[in-house]
């Protein structure tokens, strides 16, 4: 017995020895507020931790106190009595359980508190990622993070289909989702730290409520909302958020699902447009698709409730499925209309419901609407609601939404991969379209990683705010729908390098470095031209009708 405990002894003393370093723990930042924040740490040891943090690079005058990490299980711990409006600087310290070691120093990381009204800041999104199915590549999803993390955002999106798979929802394992969702710890960690995240659900997350239904507690839906609240921290409702305050069976309590916020002088406000119980299929379609009531009434009384100058609202998707923008949002429960266009359908299929979505917006001055699902980037705006299709961080072929899906807008649509950032000032917003680029793919001079591809304002941005910055655009094609000729109207500042355009299928039609293009000899149909000028690049939709 004595040389079998000095076995294990020794065991034990060869375990703890093995290096342990920054890079054996992942560290994701959430739920921001006034005086909090939410930290998750995942360790590949067993590990002592605690945190130490101040207001002053490398002075930290305040430490949490020690917690266990352990071994491949994610841990939250909550900074607390925090100023309001401050930047905090802080690191890990940590050790091997079971020794008596002097802790080490992670890197110093920061966070911030939330924004007094009144102060400029910047926040970035991203969506369909899609590691998970390959249509996303990891080298250059990396290339995009590392760009969002130059921006010194005070936090980023997604919005969904990230963590998936729902390819084969009824065979998928509790096991496997739980991979699916630890994976983008090594990516997101990278960022994380301190750019806190805020997570929006897709389709293909599998958290719909036609799933919950499927033999709970094994399916998806369940095992996705489980895994994602073990490894990431999202809001829920209490004194500083808003949201959905419902306490689900099977441990997944509070869902994490929609919610909102104030910051600076922003309201954001994040929707599920799946978990509805409404949902009669996987993929309703129609007036079968449903907010549900209860978030619908959330929605709407945030909205009328809030004061604050600017607006943002998050979806992956209008009405979760479908394609397109300003083209979903005039129908069904979204904007009131049947499918025609002319019937008005809204008060016999949702009685008692007040307005359409879309007109909740209108009503209350909502300025953006960021939707995913889509995989390319598209701005539009409908009576007055800028509709924003944000593009794929992970695309390599930087056209994967643009072939497949720029039939579905009316407005300047864009391929690239990259994230979308916002700057927040007292006088305007200003949005930006970041594009990423894998390093073999600037080699010809023409485009380089982190080049603004699209840009555009809401408000008016006063000499001592927002500059330096391209503004929109401002091309025109006319006349559109057009017989026999195209004109390109260009801003004064630049010149034209080429126009390209092209069939509904990706083929390429014709070329030209001409403003004026003759089109009288194509088909009746729809076409897309790509416009590239010597300060951007946008693609336009061409009608030909005669």
């Amino acid at each position: 017995m004595r040389t079998v405990t000095l076995a294990l002894l020794l065991l034990g003393s060869a375990l703890f020895s093995r290096p342990l370093s920054a890079q054996n723990y992942t560290e994701i930042l959430g739920r921001p507020t006034e005086s909090s924040i939410t930290i998750s740490i995942l360790s590949n040891m067993r590990t002592d931790v605690f945190w130490e943090y101040g207001i002053t690079p490398g002075s930290y005058i305040c430490n949490t106190s020690g917690y266990i990490a352990a071994k491949d299980s994610a841990l939250e711990v909550d900074f607390t009595g925090l100023s309001p409006d401050t930047k905090y600087y802080y690191r890990t310290r940590y050790r091997l359980s079971g020794t008596t070691n002097a802790y080490l120093a992670g890197p110093e990381h920061t966070f911030r508190t939330q924004r007094a009204p009144g102060s400029t800041f910047t926040f970035t999104i991203e969506a369909d990622e899609h590691l998970y199915d390959k249509k996303g590549v990891r080298s250059i999803y990396k290339i995009t993070l590392a760009n969002q993390a130059k921006e010194n955002p005070d936090f980023m999106f997604t919005l969904g289909d990230i963590f998936g798979d729902d390819h084969y929802p009824y065979t998928i394992t509790s096991a496997q989702m739980d991979s699916l969702h630890k994976d983008y710890r090594q990516y997101l960690g990278n960022i994380c730290h301190s750019v806190p995240l805020f997570i929006c659900l897709g389709n293909h997350e599998g958290e719909k409520d036609f799933y919950l239904s499927q033999n709970p507690p094994n399916n998806i839906a369940v095992y996705a909302t489980l895994w994602r609240k073990f490894y990431y921290p999202n809001p829920f409702p209490n004194s500083f958020y808003t949201g959905n305050a419902d306490i689900e069976p099977y441990g997944m309590d509070h869902p994490e699902n929609y919610y909102a916020w104030k910051w600076g002088d922003a309201l954001f406000v994040v929707l599920d447009v799946y978990r509805d119980q409404c949902d009669t299929s996987a993929k309703p379609g129609s007036w079968n698709w449903s907010l549900g009531l209860p978030q619908y009434t959330w929605l709407k009384n945030t909205l009328e409730n809030s004061t604050e100058k600017y607006k943002f609202v998050f979806a992956h998707h209008t009405r979760g499925e479908g394609r397109g923008g300003i083209n979903t949002a005039r129908y069904y429960e979204w904007g009131g209309y049947e499918a025609n266009g002319v019937t008005w359908g809204f008060a016999n299929k949702r009685p008692g419901w007040e307005k359409p979505i879309h007109q909740l917006f209108v009503d209350n001055g909502v300025n953006i609407f960021f939707q995913g699902h889509d995989h390319l980037f598209a701005h539009e705006v409908l009576d007055g609601v800028t509709y924003q299709e944000v593009p794929m961080p992970s695309d390599s072929t930087y056209e994967i939404g643009m072939l497949a899906n720029a039939d579905a807008y009316v407005s300047d649509t864009i391929k690239g991969t990259g994230h979308v950032k916002v700057t927040v000032s007292p006088s305007c917003v200003q949005v930006d379209f970041i594009r990423a680029y894998l390093p073999a793919d600037t080699l010809d001079g023409i485009h380089h990683n982190g080049e603004v591809a699209f840009a555009y304002t809401i408000g008016t941005c006063s000499p001592t705010g927002i500059t330096g910055q391209v503004k929109a655009p401002g091309i025109m094609v006319s006349p559109n729908p057009a017989n026999d000729k195209i004109t390109i109207g260009l801003p004064e500042d630049q010149a034209l390098f080429k126009i390209t355009l092209f069939s509904t299928m990706g083929q390429v039609i014709s070329q030209t470095g001409s403003k004026t293009l003759d089109v009288s000899r194509l088909p009746t149909g729809v076409y897309f031209l790509n416009i590239q000028t010597s300060a951007c690049e946008v693609n336009k939709k061409l009608i030909i009708s005669r």
